[in-house]
């Protein structure tokens, strides 16, 4: 009996062991993959503001440039409120593109929740 004792005993250990590096390669895997996340975000943050740093510049001189062009044929206010109302609808459409390379499901970490589900998984297959 003795002998059953120390295999139990064994394997118990051997599980405790193997668990403490499947968690430790978890927990790798989450900061290499959170880490590519945060540098993704920082990116498109970035590049979304340099971007509508340099449109909003370039669409003042341009709205300015249209506004003369039509006032020659229009009232110089409808002129700058066509103008106007045309520049708010593309910014809108800039902000939502950008918006979307920064919403949470694109920042999620996707293998991370993979495979500590196949993980949990595999544990409990194993433990019944």
């Amino acid at each position: 009996m003795p002998s059953a004792d120390q295999s139990v005993g064994s394997l118990l250990s051997q599980l405790v062991r193997e668990l403490g590096d499947l968690v430790r390669q978890e927990l790798r895997l989450a900061q290499a993959e959170t880490g590519e996340k945060i540098v993704q975000a920082q990116s498109g943050a970035m590049s979304l503001f340099a971007g509508l740093l340099v449109g909003f510049v370039a669409l003042i001189i341009l709205a300015q440039a249209v506004v003369l062009a039509l006032s020659i044929t229009l009232a110089p206010w409808l002129a700058s409120i066509i103008v106007g109302v045309a520049l708010a609808i593309i910014g809108f459409i800039l902000v939502k593109v950008g918006q979307s390379s920064l919403k949470a499901d694109a920042l999620t970490p996707d293998r991370t929740i993979r495979t500590l589900r196949e993980d949990k998984d595999m544990l409990v297959s194993k433990v019944s």
